[in-house]
């Protein structure tokens, strides 16, 4: 047994052991709370490069870092091994929590060429035929580290929720999956837990619609995805959110009379063409700028 910083192992490159993030989350929670690993990785010590590898335990390993662990304990492997007896090694050793991905799980097992060391491996006939069925190797979803967010809108929510979604539903179909990078997902526990605090509730929903409100009085700042200040010039061609100009969805229903009066005389009399709306904002403001200068 040796003991030593986790940070100085060397992990796998490829791993048919892989951990959902959930899963991976309570393995770190856990350790933290035992303050050690109950199960010791399989490390085998390369004297030619120096590395320590990882052949058993990669996610205990990791596990244990981002848990805080300076020091744990590994048994340790000093002897030469070959290519072929590492992989037999991490086949076999590999019975810890966690699943499968049956691509690399084949890629592996196919690079094993004496039949001692498949049989080492432990695969069992159940599992080399799920292995014959895989015909194209493909990086496995279960290999991305990543997590679902589901959201479920009320009835009485539903109207305020299509108006806020409206402008993606434009450009992504009903039954999408938006990614987004998976420090996003921690960052998006966070601020609920956050909000939750500050506001003395425990409901999920009712934070997250805090957090939206909170997004709908800053909206103007989204304004720095197109704008420079100070240039005061668009950053890029395309479009702008116009919320993002006016920073704010909504106005007084006197004052957007009178604006919907001035746009539909300008569309009449020919000043604007019909269909572009937004174009009356541009000439107010151009007229006011040519005025102050």
């Amino acid at each position: 047994m040796v003991e030593g910083d986790p940070r100085e192992l060397t992990l796998l490159d490829i791993n048919a052991r892989f951990m959902r993030h959930e899963q991976f989350q309570r393995l770190v929670a856990n350790i933290r709370d035992d303050g050690a690993l109950t199960s010791t990785p399989l490390v085998w010590n390369d004297t030619e490069t120096g590395r320590r590898i990882v052949l058993s335990g990669n996610h205990r390993t990791k596990a244990a870092i981002e848990a805080g662990l300076e020091r744990i304990w590994w048994m340790e492997i000093v002897e030469p091994l070959p290519r072929q007896r590492q992989i037999a090694l991490q086949l076999a050793h590999n019975a810890i929590t966690g699943e499968d991905d049956p691509a690399t799980l084949k890629a592996l097992y196919e690079e094993l060429e004496d039949v001692s060391m498949r049989l080492y491996s432990g695969l069992d006939d159940k599992t080399l035929e799920l292995l014959d069925e895989i015909t194209v190797p493909s990086l496995a979803e279960a290999n991305l580290d990543f997590a679902t967010v589901q959201i479920v809108f009320l009835p009485d929510e539903k109207e305020t929720a299509e108006k806020a979604l409206e402008a993606a539903r434009k450009a992504a179909s009903a039954d999408a999956r938006w990614l987004a990078h998976i420090a996003q997902y921690e960052g998006v526990l966070d601020t609920l837990d956050t909000t939750k605090g500050a506001h003395n509730i425990g409901n999920v929903a009712a934070a997250f619609a805090i957090t939206l409100a909170i997004v709908e009085r800053h909206l103007g700042e989204l304004a720095e995805g197109w704008y420079d200040p100070d240039e005061q010039t668009a950053t890029r061609k395309g479009t702008a959110p116009i919320e993002t100009v006016l920073a704010t969805r909504t106005m007084p229903a006197d004052a957007a009379a009178v604006v919907q009066r001035a746009i539909d005389r300008m569309e009449r009399d020919g000043d604007i063409e019909t269909g572009q709306r937004w174009r009356a904002l541009e000439l107010w403001a151009a007229d006011y700028l040519a005025g102050a200068a």
